[in-house]
């Protein structure tokens, strides 16, 4: 079927912009040599980008929220991040294209991430995606993905109803988010994708490259 004409697309993050799991796993690995132990594998660590602290904790140390140690670790493993976000992290190849190209059809686009503002802020400045029509962490509602919450208010902002947006990630969390709150869903399968197939989480599209994005939206259905 048709896609919606969309009025703005709304991207993740990490794993769908931009490829941040260099300085996440660095900032992991010295957050392991604080504690005498060997670097994890960076193959092993890339997987888990997309679920934060808790993924790249849960890889590196096989201990999730809730367990002993797990809060100091996190602290830790953050505190690393925020002194070092930007030092090797960079736009996917072709994101860079995509976005001007979405600027001349007069398409708004914006961040959606569950990273929390703290580190969005400035890392969104150092890597190129200062433009933004709208930026939304994961501590800027009260809720973050999967929960409909964030995208629905990144419609706000852009003054949008959330069915005239699509929202593109990486990660099942964010296809579950955008089906909630009512947009497109596009799944983007260069990124670290967890630990599921994205075949498997019943997106509206699946693309392999940023610039297939683009192919979609000749192919979309205006509804004026």
């Amino acid at each position: 079927m048709p896609l919606p004409m969309p009025r703005a697309i709304l991207f993740d993050l990490d794993g769908t912009l931009a490829d941040t799991a260099p300085d996440l796993a660095a900032a992991l690995n010295r957050l392991r040599r604080d504690r005498g132990l060997s670097s994890t594998p960076y193959e092993q660590l890339r997987p888990h980008t997309s679920a934060g602290a808790r993924g790249m904790i849960g890889a590196a140390f096989g201990l999730k929220p809730g367990d002993p140690d797990y809060e100091e670790l996190r602290v830790g493993f953050l505190d690393h991040y925020a002194a070092a976000l930007a030092v090797d992290s960079t736009l996917f190849d072709g994101i860079p294209a995509l976005l001007n190209d979405l600027r001349q059809r007069r398409l708004g686009w914006g961040v959606v991430t569950n990273k929390a503002a703290r580190f969005t802020d400035p890392l969104v400045f150092q890597i190129g995606l200062a433009d933004a029509d709208c930026v939304i962490s994961g501590d800027t509602t009260a809720h973050a993905k999967p929960h409909p919450e964030p995208l629905l208010e990144a419609a706000r902002r852009l003054k949008l109803q959330p069915q005239e947006c699509w929202y593109v990630g990486d990660d099942l969390r964010d296809i579950q988010a955008g089906h909630a709150a009512g947009m497109v869903t596009v799944a983007a399968a260069w990124g670290y994708c967890g630990e599921s197939a994205p075949e498997s989480w019943d997106a509206d599209a699946l693309i392999d490259a940023p610039h297939q994005l683009l192919a979609l939206l000749p192919q979309a259905v205006s509804k004026n």
